[in-house]
């Protein structure tokens, strides 16, 4: 499963084995078919909103979704049959504020309460206030919620269930002097981690005193913040580790059964970026260990619903019990910067065989600051791991995402890697990949010169649409067509200029490109989203993101976006004559990588600062981030204070 900001990408094999596995799941499906409730109310937003109103209506069953007021025009407040806004904007002011959703079950006479993951799902007091209002709470018992939804209890409990547990302190941590002392005491590293927390929010790897002590700020303010709990654990960090979770069901007799697992390893900043079922690393034993272990926790705590036991699992097969989300995980991850904007074009692959896209949007939908930048969960599937790989790599190329930044880069060369294809992964896959930041696909010589002969094509294919007019027969204006047999084109891609000379055949181009001649053949529809092309007997489906009068054009390649200048040789020796924009010194100034909220400000004019000295604290889809000096300098101005919210690319702070 891909997750695409903006989300995350699942592969699922359903060979022999897989199916074996899923008959249990799907014999419990059946029981979905009998009407339970008249009317339920979706504590939710986005996608996982959206999913839930779509069973409730081939059940039978009416739905209230809440929303905040910037998300009135969301996709689940019109698939709903009633709707109720619960608060402004925050998360805490609106999906996280229990009076006004309760508020909203009386006006609404909703019988119970589906909370999705995330924000209220896993919360007691909720649980609690639905008991006693006599509204059934779609998902655990509140004993069960409190046992497992805090991390310290329920590590605890798994002790006791002798499920194997990471080393570490059991109890809260108080303050920053006594998270260095802890920390000593464990050894480094360590991971500090929120008690109620999950999804990777409030967690921090703490390789010293010094990581520690801001460590256990950004983590009890990010914990407060998204959990409204800034409790703090310390443990062990294992390195090098797989992350492997266990999907488990358990009824109110007793029962429980576990249904086998999902790969989670590839992550960033501890959030799922891929997931894939099953794993290619665990043997029987391991995965049967496992899931019994995985039980006798849900056992443990009478567990009555569907969730996830999450393990670490070393190199050894060794495994250790993470935490258990006391519902399904689903949850979005991602790797960058988050990205917001509105949504000017959105087509989703379903037109492929064996893909599904789990979504909450639709052309013109705004992703907000305020809540996680997810845009779909992308999953592919097929009968081995082979023909679902290849499934979510041309699903990733037919997946049309305008307006706002997204990962399909990032994925794409994930699922095509040569460790990811042999399954030697770990949580540091990503850092150890890409150990200065992921670039976009690099380019093989055939590679780029295919993107070359594509662009040079589709340049030309505009050229003669834009000559191509109808005459008037009482035009006053003759129209002259150009009739060139050769265009001879100057493109620049990566700083470096090629000659490139195509001409046509019907639909086919013929280019000639660094001593090497590709034909390129395809319909040439400029006004479709998504172009397929041939290129010498390869088939590449791309998307021209932009064409300017001036050449310039972006061409999504390979999942890549790639931008590329190109001219006429003529226009390109007059280019030369042009003179070229003074780039920014971006040494003395500080901008806003991301939209946010600031949330701290640690200098004022005048302060001298060293280079990687902390500047300010942004706050971007609950995770926080801190901005730091570019050089060593004196503070010349401030522009932004504690409580400003703040576009990308926004000055925040300037040095002498």
């Amino acid at each position: 499963m891909a997750g695409l900001w903006v989300g995350e990408a699942a592969l699922v094999t359903a060979g022999r084995r897989g199916r074996r596995w899923l008959q249990p799941l799907l014999r419990s499906a059946a029981l979905w078919t009998l009407k339970t409730f008249d009317k339920i109310l979706v504590a939710n937003r986005g996608e996982i909103a959206c999913r839930v109103i779509k069973t409730c209506k081939k059940m039978g069953i009416k739905t209230v979704a809440i929303h905040s007021d910037v998300d009135a025009s969301s996709v689940h407040v019109k698939m709903a049959d009633e709707a109720v806004c619960v608060g402004p904007a925050p998360t805490s002011k609106s999906y996280l504020n229990m009076d006004a959703i309760m508020e909203a079950i009386k006006k609404t006479g909703a019988q119970a309460v589906h909370p999705g993951y995330g924000f209220l799902s896993e919360n007691k007091e909720f649980a609690k206030c639905l008991a006693a209002a006599d509204v059934i709470f779609i998902g655990p018992d509140t004993h069960a919620i409190q046992a497992m939804g805090d991390k310290i209890e329920s590590k605890l409990l798994a002790k006791n269930a002798k499920v194997n547990t990471i080393p570490g302190f059991d109890g809260v941590v108080k303050d920053a002097d006594e998270a260095v002392r802890i920390a000593r005491e464990i050894g480094y590293p360590v991971m500090i981690k929120a008690s109620a927390g999950g999804g990777g929010k409030g967690m921090r790897i703490a390789w010293d005193d010094e990581e520690t002590r801001d460590g256990f700020r950004f983590s009890s303010q990010e914990a407060a913040s998204s959990f409204g709990d800034d409790r703090l654990l310390i443990e062990k960090f294992i390195d090098n580790p797989r992350h492997i979770e266990v999907q488990v069901l358990g009824d109110k007799h007793g029962n429980a059964l576990w249904l086998n697992e999902r790969e989670c390893s590839i992550q960033r900043r501890n959030q799922k970026v891929v997931e894939e079922a099953p794993s290619l690393f665990l043997d029987s034993e391991t995965r049967r260990a496992m899931g019994e272990q995985a039980v006798a926790l849900a056992k443990a705590v009478n567990y009555s619903s569907a969730g996830t036991v999450e393990f670490l699992v070393d190199s050894k097969k060794n495994f250790y019990f993470l935490e258990m989300n006391t519902r399904l995980q689903d949850p979005y991850k991602s790797f960058g910067l988050p990205s917001i904007g509105r949504l000017s074009q959105y087509q989703e692959p379903l037109h492929l065989p064996g893909v599904r896209v789990d979504s909450g949007i639709q052309p013109g939908s705004d992703i907000s600051i305020y809540y996680d930048p997810m845009i779909s969960k992308l999953i592919t599937y097929g009968s081995d791991r082979r023909e679902a790989l290849k499934r979510m790599e041309d699903a990733l190329d037919n997946y049309v995402i305008r307006g706002v930044t997204h990962n399909i880069a990032l994925l794409r060369e994930v699922i095509i890697n040569s460790r990811f294809v042999k399954g030697d992964i770990n949580t540091k896959f990503l850092s150890d990949v890409y150990p200065d930041g992921f670039k976009g696909h690099q380019l093989t010589e055939n590679e780029r010169n295919q993107l070359l002969a594509i662009a040079s094509s589709l340049f030309v294919a505009s050229q003669l649409r834009a000559h191509h007019f109808q005459e008037d027969e009482n035009s006053r204006v003759p129209i002259v067509k150009p009739q060139v047999a050769n265009w001879e084109l100057s493109v620049k891609l990566h700083d470096e200029v090629y000659t490139v000379v195509a001409s046509i055949s019907g639909p086919t181009f013929s280019v000639e490109v660094d001593e090497s001649k590709l034909n390129v053949t395809g319909a040439w529809n400029l006004a479709s989203p998504l172009l397929s092309v041939n290129v010498d007997g390869t088939q590449r489906m791309i998307q021209c993101l932009s064409r300017e009068a001036g050449g310039n054009m972006s061409i999504q390649f390979l999942g890549t976006v790639y931008k590329v200048h190109i001219l006429t040789k003529l226009a390109a020796e007059l280019n030369k004559f042009m003179l070229e924009k003074a780039a920014e010194d971006t040494s003395s100034i500080l901008r806003s990588p991301m939209p946010g909220m600031v949330v701290a400000v640690s200098v004022k004019p005048g302060d001298l600062v060293a280079e990687g000295q902390e500047i300010c604290v942004i706050e971007a889809m609950k995770m926080q981030n801190s901005m730091t000096a570019g050089k060593t300098g004196k503070v010349k101005s401030v522009h932004c204070k504690a409580g400003d919210t703040v576009g990308e690319g926004d000055l925040l702070v300037e040095l002498e």
